[in-house]
């Protein structure tokens, strides 16, 4: 009997142990997959369009393929290791963060001499001698579903101590890219087919002497430990506003944390806002609220009329450290498919499904509300969307009528529990409440009656 029970113990304990490496196996390949934007990715192209004496000239692209997700101030930064001891003579469009130990040259100082460089873009109004296409935006790029011209950015390098061949050249290694902080994972460099170029007048077609494709993914866990974005819901029919979860994005901890988050009713206010521009901290600073969370989105299903509904839709900026240009909304709803009409927002419908049309894109009007102020009586931006109604889909009953999810600049916004959402009054409570409303009705008419005999 007890040998049984052994056998049965570690029978039990090695499939719980197998279940658990399934699970995290399964997890972290999986984390940097996103349902909306299955195919959305940063591809790093690497075209060497001409040998030198002791290497090659380049020009390095970061093309982001992402529907929704750009690259924001302070912009990007990519790094590698090189695979043998090659250096940067010269930089045109970017330039690298360090110089290195370059002591072993005479006369021509190499660019950089370190084995793991890091790259920067140059800024705006860089001088036109050192500037490329594509280049001097200052790593900021935008997602490809809206501003697929400007979704991309590029630089040329000049390699010494490297190969001469295609034979000799070695790929560099261990990409990383930061935009600006943590999130994306490079794979290892691929060599593809050379690419080609059409010349302006479209009369002759050149190509690279080599490319090598480097392609990176987001997880939105490596990115931050907690979210970014919280989600409130409120209806005409009910009276109840459903707010973020508390401690969604944090919690309010000014004794253990300090200046964990700012009230906006501080003496201090001014002060912390105006030294917004002199810290390089990318950490939010936050107004106290319940949540804590930097953004805010509030759904608010406004008005019912006979083939229509209206929604109206609110973003509100409590980060005091960041003014969101260039912002994006996606949305899931399936009335997405009949959208009618859409106020002061661009709107591109998303088929990550194919023929399913319930997922949404919404930004900005440029230079109308396409920047999110900060914190503040500006840190808001708002619209109104119209549907026209389904009759075999459309109800406001088990909350139809709120979205399924909701992402702001491509991370997941947390949505409160399904069964704090805006309830339809019951018809049941209705009647119950008619009927006490006609009898007190009748009961003051009595006593009324009464009081004037």
């Amino acid at each position: 009997m007890e040998l049984c029970f052994r056998s049965l113990f570690r029978v039990t304990i090695s499939t719980i142990l197998l279940f658990f490496l399934v699970s995290c196996f399964s997890f972290t390949s999986t984390d940097a997959y996103d349902a909306l934007d299955p195919n959305g990715n940063i591809t790093i192209k690497w075209d060497v369009i001409s040998w030198t004496p002791d290497g090659y000239v380049a020009v390095v692209t970061i093309f982001n393929f992402q529907q929704y997700r750009h690259i924001q101030a302070p912009g990007w930064t990519l790094g590698w290791t090189w695979a043998k001891k090659e250096v940067i003579w010269t930089m045109m469009g970017g330039q690298t963060t360090e110089q290195g130990d370059c002591s072993r040259f005479k006369g021509n100082i190499p660019h950089c001499c370190k084995k793991d460089p890091t790259v920067v873009d140059l800024l705006p109004g860089t001088p036109y001698n050192q500037q490329i296409a594509n280049c001097c935006k200052g790593g900021v790029i935008n997602s490809w579903a809206q501003d697929p011209s400007n979704a991309a950015s590029s630089f040329q390098i000049s390699v010494g101590a490297a190969g001469t061949t295609n034979k000799t050249v070695r790929v560099p290694k261990n990409f990383t890219l930061k935009a600006p902080g943590p999130g994306y994972t490079c794979g290892p460099a691929k060599i593809v087919k050379p690419t080609k170029f059409v010349t302006q007048d479209g009369r002759r077609v050149t190509q690279a002497m080599m490319t090598w494709n480097v392609t990176c993914t987001y997880s939105q866990f490596l990115a931050q430990k907690t979210p970014t974005c919280c989600v409130s819901l409120s209806s005409f029919y009910n009276d109840t506003i459903v707010p973020c979860p508390t401690c969604t994005c944090g919690c309010q901890n000014n004794i253990t944390q300090p200046g964990s988050c700012v009230d906006p009713d501080s003496p201090y206010l001014a002060s912390v806002v105006s030294d917004r521009g002199k810290t390089n901290s990318l950490a939010p600073l936050v107004q106290c609220t319940s949540h804590m969370c930097p953004i805010r989105v509030h759904w608010h299903v406004k008005l019912n009329y006979k083939e229509y509904w209206r929604v109206k839709v609110t973003i509100t900026n409590f980060n005091y450290r960041m003014n969101y240009t260039q912002w994006n909304l996606v949305v899931q709803h399936p009335n997405f498919d009949n959208l009618t009409q859409l106020f002061s927002f661009n709107y591109k419908p998303l088929n990550p499904y194919q023929n399913i049309n319930d997922t949404a894109m919404l930004w900005g009007v440029k230079f109308y509300n396409d920047l999110l102020m900060q914190a503040g009586p500006l840190g808001n931006v708002q619209s109104e969307l119209l549907f026209r109604k389904d009759k075999s889909t459309f109800t406001f009953e088990k909350g139809w009528a709120f979205p399924r999810r909701i992402y702001f600049n491509g991370d997941n916004c947390v949505m409160p529990p399904p069964d704090a959402y805006p309830y339809l009054p019951n018809a049941g409570l209705r009647k119950i409440i008619s009927l006490v409303m006609l009898t007190i009705t009748l009961l003051l008419s009595v006593a009324f009656h009464f009081a004037c005999v």
